[in-house]
């Protein structure tokens, strides 16, 4: 302990690191290093750290030996001394699983220490037509077989990380409007349901966040922000979900909700939302919402005017139905019934220039711009990232945004031919944001991870 001077104040003093603890952290260090270089050699690995020769190499021959990095086979030649060989993460050994439970599908994606996609499924469901535990036991099958699939080219997981619409925070979905979860304990419905399908195998560490912050990160990583570290991060499917990324980390709020821009209001006296506020963007912008507006599902929506905001009793799983004791399962709002076959329809009428899709589309686009601007005022990014169904829909949505943020963004910089406004890259999805999160833990200590 030491006193502040001209204080009096005691202040705690860290303890000085052992030299295990240094060297864990030297081993985090370099792995990272050549992570981040896709192929690099020791030597300049040593002059990016700032240690020796000889402290690089010992720690590169303890990450090979636990199977983090191997020798490419490639040699490269500086302008001194003799040729280096090239290191690189092991595609085989740690990976991260990513699993994304959305409205209308839930999709598996196993990544490897370079980053690498190397195993990824997807099913189309309905899971507005089931329970929160059927959901989540429906996606750790899923999980389960990507697993398997995963083992045959040599890789074990390392942890599952969920994406999942909503509110999401510490382990459980506070409120998913879309899917009518409250309350709802999704990280430990879905470590027993996995556990449970892989009989003999060690429990994963599962984690969770919102999709939007997952997809964004996937953005960051393997996507089209380019050298964007400042960026709005917008997703269309059933509903809108967003995220913030800024200065290269996600802005999460006070309480972890931040990004919610499928629930600003665009028209305060407009539709009533499943969250039970009226207006929301999604009512307008959404795939549900779209589809209708093309006449591509019914006009009618069952959820309209109902609400999900009521919480069940502390202690409870909730259901996909409001609180626990609530009725049965409802049905389709006509959003999903389409699903991806009805965006495939949306995309080809609005190619085909059918006015009907057309004007939905651009008035889609309207609200997105106008809700956008605000964001844009407030946090004043490098660039916006439009993903889900958007970037399929972007000949007609994209003029109709820039239109409105050229209207409305106060600083006068957004002009289309500035190229801020982007379409999400097809590889870079919440499932794979998800799954590459696990990958930065094992990054961070690798020898929590060690075989």
């Amino acid at each position: 302990m030491t006193k502040t001077p001209g204080t009096g104040r005691v202040q705690p003093v860290e303890p000085k690191a052992d030299k295990a603890s240094v060297r864990r952290h030297n081993l985090s260090l370099v792995l990272r290093t050549v992570h981040a270089a896709g192929e690099t050699t020791r030597a300049a690995v040593a002059a990016r750290v700032g240690l020796t020769r000889a402290a690089v190499s010992s720690l590169v021959e303890q990450l090979m030996e636990n199977g983090f990095l191997v020798e490419s086979g490639k040699t490269f030649s500086g302008l001194a001394g003799r040729p280096g060989t090239v290191l690189k993460a092991a595609d085989t050994g740690p990976a991260g699983l990513g699993v994304e439970v959305n409205v209308d599908y839930v999709s598996a994606c196993v990544v490897d220490l370079a980053g690498a996609q190397r195993v990824r499924l997807t099913e189309s469901v309905d899971n507005r037509a089931a329970g929160p535990a059927e959901v989540l036991e429906r996606a750790a099958g899923l999980a389960a077989r990507a697993l398997e699939e995963a083992a045959g080219h040599g890789l074990r997981p390392a942890g599952a990380r969920l994406a999942l619409p909503g509110l999401v925070s510490a382990g459980t979905v506070h409120q998913a409007p879309n899917l009518g979860w409250n309350r709802v304990a999704a990280d430990r419905l879905f470590a027993d349901a996995l556990t449970a399908r892989r009989p003999g195998r060690p429990e994963l560490p599962v984690a969770s966040d919102n999709e939007a912050n997952a997809a964004a990160l996937a953005e960051l990583w393997f996507g089209a922000a380019g050298e964007a570290r400042t960026f709005l991060h917008v997703t269309g499917e059933i509903g809108v979900g967003g995220a913030i990324v800024v200065n290269g980390e996600l802005l999460r709020g006070a309480h972890g909700f931040a990004g919610e821009i499928g629930h600003m209001v665009v028209s305060p006296q407009g539709r009533r939302c499943r969250c039970g506020s009226y207006g929301c963007l999604e009512q307008y912008a959404g795939q549900a919402a779209l589809l209708r507006a093309a006449g591509l599902a019914p006009a009618s929506d069952p959820y309209d005017g109902q609400g999900w905001a009521a919480v069940p009793e502390p202690g409870g799983t909730g259901t996909a139905d409001g609180p626990p004791g609530s009725a049965g399962p409802r049905q389709d709002d006509g959003g999903g019934t389409a699903g991806p076959a009805g965006v495939d329809e949306l995309a080809r009428r609005v190619d085909a220039g059918e006015a009907r899709a057309v004007a939905a589309v651009e008035e889609a686009g309207t609200m997105l711009g106008l809700a956008l601007s605000g964001a844009v005022n407030l946090v004043d990014p490098e660039a916006v990232v439009l993903g889900g169904i958007y970037p399929r829909l972007m000949s007609r949505l994209g003029p109709a945004v820039e239109a409105e943020l050229g209207r409305r963004v106060v600083s006068g910089l957004w002009t289309p031919s500035a190229g801020r406004l982007r379409a999400a890259s097809a590889s870079a999805d919440a499932a794979r944001g998800a799954a590459a999160v696990v990958l930065r833990e094992v990054l961070a200590d690798p020898l929590s991870y060690a075989a």
